[in-house]
């Protein structure tokens, strides 16, 4: 076979069109060896390959194999020190996966091997090969032809965010063929991009796409990773997602799903988990890093590098201060915005990202390097603004670029709804949460609003349910969030009352038309709109099952129309999704009681208060639209009655509008005739919202008759 020296940039597996060059940082190793395995297609039988990597600048190892082409299947051994006491974990008998693997070929098998210690004794070397049982990486053919395709830049005041899994969104679709069910290619089907453009969302956020492991624990209780948190791979898509088995073809899918979803009109946002990896704690594999260059990689303790410190709860913490591992997290990064033109990023734990030392530092490497490149600072930057571990919690901390999951947002709303008298918490949530973000410059859009997610219930069970029903997974229904901020209005679980029925359908429209006419980004959960159930289980990870499917042919249309119409309402009037913060002076926005008159500080703090009205003036909207022209909207009136109870609102004076339309209630089955004239009164059904727009008197309409046209003649010629 013929090696050449090659290059150590950029690193990874890189097809030229002719052959490939293989590169891979290790500072500690000794020795390092590229093998190269053909599988047999019959019996799955591995022969490898092995290639000593004799060039090394700057701690990459590198060389050019001019025969190898795409499909080549791949992995290393990393000769160095074996000291676990110090953080070393070298061992050759474990082949690695390189950790720039744009693709992956075949699914790990579980045993002793994989791991470098024997079962029993941590203290112990264990050199079994692993290759045997090891997932290969994969060389990629780059090319595509992305003739047509375009970045959308959908500015964010405009975006509405869906929440999906690949998987789940499509798995049951019944006008989905079945070959491309749960895939890349079944996202891209225009049944599916249908229903996300007649809904109106303008971003779809994906639950991991890159490349995971299924747990070991997991699969000896007869489950199956689900939610996808546990990455091996930052540059590879998922290989079970693919409907082409083919080795590498995973890359072409993926890459016409977002095609096809910008043809659509759709951003593609991927969910990252760049805080920690699936290898684990101390007792955890020797998959990939931790045998390649274990400190460099990881976290590991300062008196005992043995152990690793753990900020996401998984057993280990990526080192986001080391020079090495903040350029694979940036590579990954530019490579899924250049190379597979996706459209951001929403990042998992993004709080350990922040923990050079020990505190969370909002103005750490990580985030100073994304400021300054010019790639990724330029798409969206959604951060879960939490880790577990001291201080982590850091909603409203972020740098000025960034937004952040306002989970500050979803506990207040659920509060409200479910009858807890918090009105002024309530108010500044509508308003865009002012208190967590203008003060570090940032806009209202920085609050990614959202009710649900992937990680509790669904909006359905939200309202279905008090407590978890988690009994699937295998732990005792001990596992998830216990407490449910919310109501099941009597009754747990599906029931046959048509009352309950009726109550939970309000709540589910409460809940969509809060969220949708909130100032800031809206996120909606996938499902939810047709009112998508797990049965009471709000922690669906080791799910990958009709439990977390979406369930097509039980969907609650109604809702989805009702949901599509309040999108709708937004994208129509920008006073729903204002770039800039309320003033309160200038009377852009009045928190209006039930009397009509504007709230006073006691009746903020009335004990039991639980109905508010917002009125929002059309005319007092800065900045411009896209176009530069100045914006200018109707006046809106929302109210919100928290309470049981129905309450007789009145109109407030005609210095805010002459008359008023109904256009949202979420209790009543026709709106009522306007107009409705100031001073009037309407009644607001208990846990119900209303929506009401400034009335115009239409034009009436010309006499279009014979004899009209006749008369009009008549007076012409005289």
């Amino acid at each position: 076979m013929q090696v050449w020296p090659g290059s150590a940039y950029p690193l990874g597996a890189t097809y030229d069109g002719s052959g490939t060059n293989f590169a891979l940082f290790s500072e500690v190793a000794e020795r390092v060896e590229l093998c190269l395995f053909e599988v047999d297609a019959e019996t799955g039988e591995r022969t490898e390959t092995r290639v000593e990597l004799t060039e090394v600048d700057a701690h990459v190892w590198h060389c050019y194999l001019p025969l190898v082409q795409p499909g080549q299947r791949y992995g290393y051994r990393v000769h160095g020190p074996h000291d676990p006491a110090q953080g070393l974990r070298c061992n050759p008998n474990k082949l690695l996966l390189d950790p720039y693997a744009k693709a992956t070929d075949g699914e790990i098998e579980w045993g002793q091997a994989l791991f470098g210690y024997d079962f029993g004794d941590e203290d112990s070397r264990n050199d079994e090969d692993s290759a045997p049982f090891m997932t290969l990486g994969v060389v990629v053919n780059p090319f595509f032809d992305w003739e047509g395709d375009r970045q959308l830049r959908v500015p964010y005041n405009e975006t509405v965010v869906y929440e999906a899994h690949v998987k789940g969104l499509t798995q049951l679709h019944p006008d989905v063929p079945e070959e491309l069910r749960g895939t890349y290619a079944g996202l891209a089907h225009p049944a599916v991009t249908d229903h996300l453009t007649k809904l109106g969302v303008t971003a779809i956020e994906l639950m991991p796409v890159h490349q995971f492991v299924q747990d070991s624990t997991l699969q000896e209780k007869g489950l199956r990773n689900y939610w996808g948190y546990n990455t091996l791979g930052f540059f590879a898509p998922h290989a079970d997602y693919a409907a082409n088995r083919a080795a590498g073809q995973q890359v072409q899918e993926f890459k016409a799903m977002v095609k096809a979803m910008h043809a659509a009109g759709i951003e593609v946002i991927l969910d990252v988990v760049y805080n920690h990896t699936a290898e684990g704690n101390h007792l955890g594999p020797t998959l990939s890093m931790k045998g390649i260059d274990n400190t460099a990689y990881y976290r590991t303790v300062d008196d005992d590098q043995r152990y690793y410190m753990d900020y996401t709860g998984t057993g280990n913490s990526l080192n986001a201060g080391h020079p090495h591992s903040l350029q694979l997290i940036m590579d990954s990064l530019r490579y899924w915005v250049t190379e597979m033109h996706v459209d951001g990023f929403r990042f998992d734990l993004a709080s350990a990202l922040a923990r050079e030392f020990y505190d969370v530092d909002r103005l750490a490497t990580f985030f100073e390097l994304v400021q300054q490149d010019p790639v990724v600072s330029q798409v969206k930057l959604i951060a879960e603004p939490w880790d577990v571990g001291p201080g982590g919690y850091q909603v409203g901390n972020f740098p000025p670029q960034w937004t952040e999951w306002n989970g500050k947002y979803r506990d207040t709303v659920r509060d409200f709804w479910r009858g807890e008298p918090t009105l002024g918490e309530f108010a500044s949530r509508l308003a865009g949460s002012s208190d967590l973000y203008e003060h570090s410059g940032r806009r209202p859009v920085a609050s990614i609003n959202f009710v649900t997610a992937h990680d509790g219930f669904t909006l359905r069970d939200l309202v279905s349910y008090n407590e978890k029903h988690n009994e699937a997974n295998g732990e005792d229904n001990n596992d998830g969030e216990s407490h449910n901020r919310s109501q099941n209005f009597g009754v747990e679980g599906p029931t046959d009352d048509i009352e309950v029925l009726a109550m939970r359908a309000r709540a589910q429209r409460n809940f969509l038309a809060t969220l949708l006419l909130s100032q800031g980004v809206p996120m909606i959960l996938h499902g939810d709109e047709i009112g998508r159930t797990q049965d009471g289980n709000n922690n669906t990870y080791a799910q990958d099952s009709e439990i977390s499917w979406v369930h097509w042919d039980r969907a609650d249309w109604p809702l989805a129309e009702f949901t599509a119409a309040v999108v709708r309402l937004r994208r129509e009037h920008p006073t729903f999704r204002r770039r800039r913060f309320f003033t309160g002076d200038s009377q852009d926005i009045v928190w209006l009681h039930p009397g009509g008159e504007p709230m006073t500080d006691e009746q903020w703090d009335a004990e039991g208060a639980r109905v508010l009205g917002m009125y929002l003036n059309g005319q007092r909207i800065p900045g411009s639209d896209r176009t530069g022209n100045p914006v200018v909207d109707d006046h809106f009136l929302l109210y919100f009655n928290g309470g049981d109870d129905p309450v007789d609102l009145v109109l407030p004076s005609e210095e805010y509008a002459p008359a008023w339309e109904p256009v949202v209630d979420t209790a009543a089955a026709e709106l009522a005739e306007p107009p409705l004239l100031p001073g009037s009164t309407l009644v607001l059904e208990g846990r119900s919202l209303v929506v009401l727009r400034q009335y115009e008197q239409p034009d009436p309409e010309p006499e279009t008759s014979v004899a009209a046209s006749l008369m009009a003649l008549a007076e012409v010629e005289s």
